[in-house]
């Protein structure tokens, strides 16, 4: 028996994101309330962190709803129609209920149905990874238009007495669309995962040993030290390789958007790469907080609100964290 010839698909040469929308917590947590659990002061936190204060949201607002709300000004920037979108991802760490998918509702409410719609945990490296999906999956010729979202509601996640993260952590969405480009928009991207290190950082417990009685609400800690080291050392030499993938060196740059975990280690990353005086530095700690899989998509869209220059100009992002996972690319900014 003879088969006939099978059609296999295939898209577009290139990609390139579009448009970015955010939302953030709507509640500015300053330093000063949350020093009393963990016994500490506004001062230690800005020192060690970088961080004033944090955006988190109200008990009535969902990551969903976050996420939601930054999809449509994504969509909405982008000027393409909600229903050419036939993919949604979204990158999350916090979605307390593990079904229905984020994406699933999300795509219905901004009008993408029946858009292929899935959730994915690589924490911090979230949106890095979706973006590579996205990209893959459109020059596959398995979808035409993207809705990327980084999402997170970590103040339903966080031990408000725990020394280690939770004064770290905010709430928020980063979104953009990727699509098909006539030119490189989307560069090679460089990922990983170190699981031999997963104990670094994670859930202190399980949803089953919480059913159980046999521990508290599962809340995220951190071994502080050796993340610090793991992203400054080894982190910086992903980013390299991200330059090296996109055939660009950091002289080419516009701008460098890590993952907003923390100001010391964005200040070596910058130290590390010997970034130019020229390359702007995402800063949105400060006042967001860590994000997760938010805060490259929240900083990029903060860093474009100031900076409208930069559109068109290449950003190395880098995304890493509980895992450990990473992932980094260049993109062109939309």
């Amino acid at each position: 028996m003879t088969n006939p010839t099978l059609q296999q698909a295939h898209g577009p040469a290139f990609t390139r994101i579009y448009a970015v929308g955010a939302a953030r917590g709507e509640n500015a947590v300053p330093n000063a309330d949350l020093i009393g659990p963990i016994d500490s002061s506004d001062e230690w936190i800005q020192q060690r962190t970088g961080i004033v204060t944090r955006t988190r949201a109200g008990a009535d607002v969902s990551a969903t709803d976050l996420a939601t709300t930054a999809a449509r000004e994504a969509i909405e920037k982008s000027g393409i129609a909600p229903e050419l979108i036939d993919l949604v991802i979204i990158a999350t760490i916090s979605n307390v209920q593990q079904t229905p998918s984020m994406a699933a509702v999300v795509a219905d409410r901004v009008g993408a149905n029946p858009a292929a719609a899935y959730d994915m945990n690589a924490a911090c490296a979230g949106y890095a990874y979706a973006v590579a999906q996205a990209d893959a999956l459109i020059r596959s010729g398995a979808a035409t238009y993207a809705l990327v979202i980084g999402a997170e509601k970590l103040s339903d996640v966080v031990d408000p007495t725990d020394r280690s993260i939770s004064f770290l952590l905010g709430d928020g969405a980063g979104a953009v669309i990727v699509g098909p480009s006539e030119t490189p928009g989307i560069a090679r991207t460089i990922w990983g995962s170190d699981g031999s290190k997963a104990g670094a950082v994670g859930m202190n417990g399980t949803l089953t040993e919480f059913r159980d009685g046999a521990a508290e609400w599962p809340t995220l800690r951190q071994e502080g030290q050796t993340v610090f080291r793991w992203a400054v050392w080894d982190m910086a030499k992903v980013a390299k390789q991200a330059l090296d993938a996109a055939g660009v060196t950091s002289d080419d740059l516009a701008a460098f958007i890590p993952h907003q975990a923390n100001m010391r280690i964005i200040d070596e990353f910058a130290k590390q790469l010997k970034l130019p005086e020229t390359v702007v530095i995402a800063r949105d700690i400060a006042t967001t907080g860590n994000t997760s899989a938010a805060s490259i998509p929240l900083a990029t869209h903060r860093l474009l609100e100031e900076h409208p220059e930069l559109s068109g100009g290449l950003a190395l992002q880098i995304g890493f964290g509980a895992g450990l996972v990473f992932g980094a690319q260049v993109v062109v900014l939309p």
